[in-house]
């Protein structure tokens, strides 16, 4: 397994305004100069791999992280991320990410390994983001539970949402350069346990961050933390809906049948 990986890149304008399009926002205006919103470094400065390297699932067979045997299935948990000063487009940055820990564990479905991936990116020679994933390895075989309907979103604002379909669903894979094919392939989803094409985690994430910003909420400074806590699968509205008083902003994502798949919360680091 590597202990790190590194790359370095200019930020150019065109994937975030790929990402602005399939978010529905408004593309003029991205240009050099601009000022990157939080989470949308997950189209930057990505691994491409070649594609003799991919696994039967679509992820690499080797990197940052591997996966810790054959057949072991992934999962994005969550992560936190800290903004340190915004991203600008235009420039170069450079990106180095290593392993912090590995954990195994004795889950309900068999044998887990937790494994945590550090992200420092930097851009004219300074820290602007730190960016911990979460990534859980299962056994082969069994089948997730799918999420509880619950009560739903509030109706009050301060509320987002997104129609997620397929489509969706295709341009974020190409977008973060994602070849899992839980995320596109229907007879592969089948046989790891779920009912239809999964939503992606950091799609989820990212959401959250746009409630946020859109909401005028600093997180410049601030970590925010997130974590997955049930598969949203199919064609739905997503929902966010937080509650942005006070010190800590907290938000949770909704899917149709109410039920929470995401959770998140900003605070200060440390």
């Amino acid at each position: 397994m590597a202990a790190e990986a590194t790359r370095e890149e200019v930020l150019a304008a065109e994937p975030a305004e790929g990402l602005a399009a399939l978010l529905d926002l408004p593309t003029g205006g991205i240009a050099a100069g601009v000022e990157l919103p939080p989470l949308w470094h997950w189209v930057y400065l990505l691994e491409r791999r070649a594609q003799r390297d991919l696994g039967p699932d679509g992820h690499p067979m080797s990197g940052v992280p591997a996966p810790p045997g054959p057949g072991r299935r992934r999962m994005f948990a969550g992560g936190r991320v800290l903004h340190v000063r915004p991203l600008v487009l235009g420039r170069p940055a450079v990106r180095r990410t290593r392993l912090l820990s590995t954990q195994a564990k004795a889950g309900r479905t068999g044998p887990l390994t937790f494994a945590t991936v550090r992200s420092e990116i930097h851009q004219d020679g300074r820290l602007a983001v730190v960016d911990d994933q979460d990534i859980v390895y299962r056994a082969p075989g069994g089948s997730l539970p799918p999420a509880e309907p619950g009560p739903g979103p509030v109706a009050d604002p301060p509320r987002l949402d997104l129609d997620v379909d397929a489509r969706l669903l295709f341009r974020f894979s190409a977008l973060t350069y994602n070849a899992h094919r839980i995320h596109y392939d229907r007879e592969f989803v089948a046989q790891e346990g779920y009912d239809d094409l999964v939503v992606h985690g950091p799609l989820q994430a990212l959401m959250i961050a746009e409630l946020f910003r859109r909401h005028g909420v600093e997180l410049r400074g601030r970590e925010l933390g997130y974590r997955l806590v049930a598969p949203m699968t199919g064609a739905q509205r997503l929902t966010v809906t937080g509650d942005l008083a006070g010190a800590e902003p907290t938000a949770d994502v909704f899917g149709a049948a109410g039920s929470v798949t995401a959770t998140g919360r900003l605070r200060a680091p440390g």
